[in-house]
């Protein structure tokens, strides 16, 4: 199963919502299953370098099945996924990327976020996620 257009533009209005809630400027990504893009949204004046940011967050939640903030935590110095960031072309292990459910709890896709700190850019994420 993936997820549908209609469904990833909910998920970004609702991300947007949430950074205009936090009154914080984000660059949204979000991949189906299988790590496609289906939608992306950069709100004015985001950070540019945050585009690959969001999109490697979404697409490294997805690789693993898990927030991108757990991985950081098994790739740290000593843990069992060091050095893993480095795989895949590039991975982002900080909080930011999470998987996006469907109502039988099957992953269809996740998103990514990127903009501000990674606290508010996981609660940003999380909030689209949870649109659906």
């Amino acid at each position: 199963m993936n997820i549908t257009l209609e469904q990833a533009q909910k998920v970004v209005a609702a991300a947007i919502s949430k950074s205009k809630e936090l009154k914080v400027l984000m660059d949204i990504t979000v991949v189906d299953a299988g790590t496609n893009l289906v939608a992306f949204a950069r709100m004015d004046g985001a950070w540019l370098g945050s585009i690959d940011i969001s999109a490697k967050k979404a697409r490294t939640a997805r690789y693993f099945n898990m927030p991108t903030g757990e991985i950081g935590k098994l790739s740290q110095p000593g843990e069992a996924l060091f050095g893993i960031e480095h795989s895949n072309g590039g991975l982002i292990s900080f909080p930011g990327g999470v998987l996006i459910k469907n109502s039988k709890g099957d992953i269809i896709g996740a998103i990514g976020v990127s903009g501000d700190s990674v606290d508010n850019d996981h609660t940003v994420a999380q909030a689209g996620a949870d649109a659906l």
